[in-house]
């Protein structure tokens, strides 16, 4: 599929809207479900902090998750997505206060490829940390 957006209308270095994500115990329980990782290092404060968290951790794979959100809201298709790749640098430390935790994340145009495709260099920050780091997708455009 192809994303609403004109590869012409697009230079590098254009930033796409910035948002944020909030993540509570609850959402990680829902994920832990639907995933099948039912790892307790990401419900279990005992066990997290036994094996050296600082407290129950969110997914690796939702924090990359909630990341592309900022491209595939931009696009308008998640399927002009045709390649997507993080590095975990950091756990999003997920506290259990009734608040949770805030992935905030931004996103710019890094280069424009072939074949009316872009690269979008992803940022994810969480208490003041980056959370992924090499976070990169390329994306088919109009």
């Amino acid at each position: 599929m192809t994303a609403k957006i004109s590869y012409d209308d697009v230079e590098v270095g254009t930033e796409l809207p910035a948002q944020s994500f909030g993540v509570t115990r609850a959402d990680l329980v829902r994920y832990a479900g639907a995933s099948g990782d039912f790892n307790p290092i990401h419900w279990n404060e005992r066990f997290a902090k036994e094996v050296g968290l600082p407290d129950v951790i969110a997914h690796g794979m939702f924090t990359m998750a909630e990341a592309i959100r900022v491209v595939t809201d931009w696009t308008g298709d998640p399927g002009a997505v045709v390649e997507y790749g993080v590095r975990f640098t950091k756990p999003v430390v997920v506290p259990d206060d009734g608040t949770g935790a805030t992935i905030e994340v931004t996103a710019k145009i890094g280069a424009k490829l072939d074949d009316h495709t872009v690269r979008v260099d992803l940022t994810a920050m969480s208490a003041g940390q980056k959370v992924l780091g090499m976070s990169r997708a390329v994306v088919r455009l109009a």
